[in-house]
């Protein structure tokens, strides 16, 4: 069932990311950091990657409701329908679309969830807060770093009107504060043990460091510490949830 629910939920990711780039491929083609991608860089015509996205979106979710059950199956259609038709119209319209889009990014380990379980219950809603928590000091160091590449793009983000990075380097230390507080709910619902706790504990306090010397110099360096510490973060705290599993 694991293996499926990566494949089916791979399969739907891959579809909402060719529909993502399908829609933005003109602003893409304006920015340093995206215009090498296939349609922007004419290794793909739109037509096709819109034809392969919608197939691979429809397959994935198709496939989970075969193979696994219907709720992951909804749990996927819903995360392609807002990282789709919301998150990505949102980013020429408001900075909130971040949290929008941390949104799908975050329901994934719900979707394993449910495929396993056939529900979902408190430890699901405790994966989604961390990885919802966690995009956010992740994708404001990317806003931050390429901000001339989003503003030439037409994106509002964060670091549009935030020249001097003090408005995304403070949010960012707000959330990895918040990310420490609730990344420890594991080990309070009974799904892991107290090593975990000790754990999660080191690791978002070295990410909330990180995320302070951000704050503290506001500088291209210090924002791209802080998306390698983001980087570095996330596989090293869910290894420990899974080597202290009760």
């Amino acid at each position: 069932e694991l293996l499926h629910a990566v494949f089916g939920t791979a399969a739907a990711a891959a579809g909402a990311a060719a529909l993502n780039q399908w829609w933005e491929r003109r602003a893409d083609a304006l920015m340093r950091r995206t215009k090498m991608r296939p349609i922007p860089a004419g290794r793909m015509p739109p037509l096709q990657a819109l034809a392969l996205g919608v197939g691979l979106s429809i397959f994935g979710v198709i496939y989970l409701a075969i193979v696994c059950n219907a709720l992951s199956a909804a749990l996927t259609a819903i995360t392609i329908a807002i990282y789709i038709f919301a998150y990505t119209p949102l980013k020429r319209a408001s900075t909130a679309n971040t949290a929008v889009g941390a949104i799908p990014g975050a329901i994934p380990p719900m979707i394993g969830w449910a495929a396993a379980r056939g529900s979902i219950g408190a430890g699901a809603w405790s994966l989604f807060a961390i990885i919802f928590l966690w995009q956010l000091p992740h994708f404001f160091a990317i806003a931050w770093m390429y901000r001339e590449d989003y503003s030439r793009a037409g994106f509002r983000m964060i670091s549009s009107d935030d020249r001097s990075g003090e408005r995304s380097a403070s949010q960012s230390v707000f959330f990895c504060i918040l990310l420490l507080v609730i990344a420890g709910l594991p080990a309070f619902l009974g799904i892991t043990t107290l090593v975990y706790l000790a754990a999660e504990l080191v690791l978002g306090g070295l990410f909330v460091a990180v995320a302070m010397r951000f704050l503290r110099m506001r500088t291209a360096g210090a924002a791209r510490s802080l998306f390698i510490a983001s980087i570095a973060y996330l596989p090293l705290l869910l290894a420990a949830l899974v080597l202290t599993k009760s």
